[in-house]
This record gives C-alpha cells, structure tokens and sequence, in this order.
C-alpha cells in the first residue's frame, strides 16, 4: 500500500516589482482561472449541454493591513502593470511528521482596479483592500509548472501541455 502524504499552506508573502512586502498583507486572493461556457442544443439530442468558450477574466484582491506608500504608489494606477509574486511554503507530512517543505511560486502580471481611501474608526484598526486584474498567471509548484495563462499572448499551458496548440495553428498564429 502507497503512503499517504498531507500537504499543507499555511502562509505566504507577497513581491511586487521584487520589492518584499513580508507582513504588511494581510490576505491575498489570487483569484480563480475560470472557464467561460455557454449553452448547446441541436436537433435530435435530449438535452441541453455547456461547452467551453473561452477563459474569463481573472481578478484577484490584496487585503493591507494599513496603508504603505511604497505600495499604493504601484497600483493606484490603471495605466501601469505590476509583476506580483506570491511565495508560499507547502509542507509535506506523513506518518512519521513533516517530511518536507517546498515552494509554491505564483507569478502574475496585475493592474490595480481600485485604491480605497481608507474607513476609520476608533480603537479599530483600518485595513485596505485592493482588487487587482491580472493579464498574466503562472503557478510552479516545487519548480514544476501547474499553469501558464497569458491572456496577451494566447498561451495557456497546463502541466507543461500546450492547450491552445491547435486552436493557435488553425488561426495561423503559432
């Protein structure tokens, strides 16, 4: 019989533009990779199905734990992209405990949406948030690829396989 083998994240920080933003975020989203179907029925079939047609946007949001210059000063406008790294520790147990811990690396390529001003109120402290899209995704996990999105470029790769080859040669674009 195979071991069985736990993984857990229970934390992470955050780069933007390679700049270490380690204990000033409170809470990232990274958002969901998200497919966009649409509703199919032709004759002489019984029902009614959903088929892919696309990926949908991806937006995500940042949760500060106060307000930082160096970071407001990246996202609050909607004219320039930021390069966000999220680095997390996965660790790994078994019986016999932790066995080990690797890194789960995203990379994204993000604009911020909105820049909140701020709601305060006394003895309660205020916290930021900051809803971002992002253009560019990819998760490598331990330095082995889970996926690649690049919304601009037309690539989405999942595992290392090219899911858009095909579609990319028919449009003569690849």
């Amino acid at each position: 019989m195979a071991g069985f083998s736990a993984h857990r994240i229970s934390n992470a920080n955050i780069y933007l533009d390679g700049s270490s933003f380690f204990g000033k975020c409170e809470e990232i989203d990274l958002g969901t990779i998200k497919t966009v179907m649409s509703d199919f029925q032709g004759l002489g079939m019984v029902g009614l199905i959903e088929l892919p047609d696309g990926i949908d946007k991806l937006e995500g949001k940042i949760t500060w734990n106060s307000l930082y210059f160096e970071a407001a000063r990246k996202l609050v406008s909607p004219f320039k992209s930021v390069q966000l790294q999220c680095r997390s520790n996965v660790q790994v147990f078994n019986n016999g405990g932790l066995v080990d811990e690797i890194p789960l690396v995203t990379t994204m390529t993000i604009t911020g949406k909105e820049y909140q001003l701020g709601t305060h109120k006394p003895r309660d402290p205020t916290k930021y948030e900051t809803p971002f899209s992002a253009t560019y995704v990819r998760q490598m996990i331990n330095g082995d690829e889970v996926v690649l999105l690049d919304y601009l470029a037309n690539i989405f790769r999942v595992g290392g396989e090219d899911q858009l080859a095909r579609y990319n040669r028919n449009l003569g674009i690849a």
